[in-house]
């Protein structure tokens, strides 16, 4: 989980450019994970290149949830509250914390607001159903916090909700932030991955010198979230996660429960995939700790076994779907999961020869990668330019994500010239 208190890091960028270019881009982006633990954002420069963007600059904090807040979060994303005026309050009230976290970081960066172009915000997603999860229902994602109330409480322009015109055209909505990841990381001579650890893992393979029509993306199955439930049940709420695992390194991986738990068709599916709350949720942690007392685990066993399913669900990801398309040299590790000593040397045991380390030796922090990855998608989105995976996601074509809701006149005016003359790159995805 992430820290109570304001993390702030500045970083050089990861690969410098040829020569200078004179476009630039300040931008806020804004995320609230599956986890339910805070708001994070980032305010990061960002320098166009050919091939998508160089990172210049980002400082990052996290605008942490009380447990009001995660309780509220929890209680709808699990279909526990479902009044149409508390999901309209909880959406407007969400829109208000966003834009304070997006207030907050341009303080701490001492960067006045009318010297940032726009904000790229996730939201926080309370129901994810892509093409193939729902028989009766037509494919549908919910990402909740009013983007409207962060433009006007900021004067900055907007970008938000950029899952649903994803699922409009087949796709799976998700994973999106692949796209950003080949524009700040692809790799000319290395076959890398980019593999983010939040309540859902999902990773990004970039294979070497590719384009963003060869970029292999989808969801492995949970991250921390279902260690995150058990931990949270067996300690009745005392702990909300396994700090750097050390619940689970003094207990031991019960066999027969783990191949209960991996016998799991999401984990045999074959990408584009994406999943959420709704699969690995509490009704599955539940399910798992009841049979875990069956067998009368303790719950140090009961957490180790935990972990060693989200380890092994990751690794297997790999083996089936990652390593038959090419040369994998590196991951780089993001997200609240990148602290868990425990789940990492599980991960490596089930993957030798490939090297593990986490995306600060890329020069980003790992609390700050997604909302950065949102900024990106947001910088595209004005510009006109798609901004997404189709190959990652199974969408039927290029699209532009998002919906742009406009800062102040002057401030949007700006905006528009700004992208208006900003030239294309010359390297584009293809459909």
């Amino acid at each position: 989980m992430k820290s109570r208190t304001p993390q702030r890091h500045w970083c050089s960028s990861h690969g410098e450019a040829q020569g200078r270019l004179p476009e630039r881009w300040r931008a806020i982006g804004l995320m609230s994970g599956t986890s339910c633990d805070g708001v994070t954002a980032a305010l990061v420069e960002l320098q166009a290149c050919p091939s998508g963007y160089r990172l210049r600059g980002v400082h990052c904090l996290t605008v942490p949830y009380g447990p009001l807040w995660r309780r509220r979060l929890l209680a709808i994303a699990e279909g526990r509250t479902v009044d149409a005026a508390r999901l309209a309050t909880l959406h407007a009230a969400l829109g208000e914390r966003l834009a304070v976290a997006a207030l907050h970081v341009a303080r701490h960066a001492r960067v006045p607001l009318a010297e940032i172009d726009l904000i790229g915000s996730h939201g926080h997603t309370i129901f994810h159903g892509p093409p193939g999860s729902g028989r009766r229902r037509p494919p549908c994602t919910l990402q909740i916090g009013e983007p409207a109330v962060i433009a006007a409480r900021t004067g900055i322009t907007t970008v938000a909700d950029f899952r649903p015109a994803d699922i409009a055209l087949g796709g799976q909505g998700a994973p999106l932030a692949p796209f950003a990841h080949w524009s700040l990381f692809a790799d000319k001579k290395r076959g890398i991955a980019i593999h983010n650890l939040g309540g859902i893992s999902n990773l990004t393979y970039l294979p070497p010198g590719c384009d963003a029509a060869g970029v292999v993306a989808f969801d492995t199955g949970p991250g921390n979230m279902v260690i995150d439930a058990v931990v949270a049940q067996l300690s009745r709420g005392r702990r909300l996660f396994d700090r750097e695992g050390a619940w689970a390194r003094r207990g031991r991986v019960h066999a027969a429960l783990l191949a209960e738990l991996l016998d799991d068709p999401f984990l045999r599916k074959r990408p584009p995939k994406s999943t959420g709350r709704e699969r690995y949720g509490t009704a599955f942690a539940g399910q798992l700790l009841r049979r875990a007392r069956q067998l009368r685990l303790s719950p140090p066993d009961i957490v180790a076994t935990a972990t060693a399913f989200t380890a092994q669900s990751i690794a297997r990801a790999y083996q089936r779907f990652v390593l038959p398309r090419g040369p994998l040299d590196a991951i780089y590790f993001a997200g609240g999961g990148s602290r868990n000593q425990t789940l990492l040397r599980m991960i490596a045991r089930e993957l030798p020869g490939i090297a593990l380390g986490t995306t600060a030796e890329l020069g980003v922090p790992p609390s700050s990668l997604e909302p950065i990855c949102f900024a990106v998608l947001a910088c595209h989105a004005v510009r006109g330019l798609p901004n997404h995976c189709p190959a990652a996601t199974g969408s039927r074509r290029l699209a532009v994500l998002g919906k742009i809701v406009p800062g102040t006149p002057p401030q949007w005016q700006r905006l528009v010239r700004k992208a208006v003359g900003a030239p294309e790159p010359a390297q584009l995805p293809r459909a």
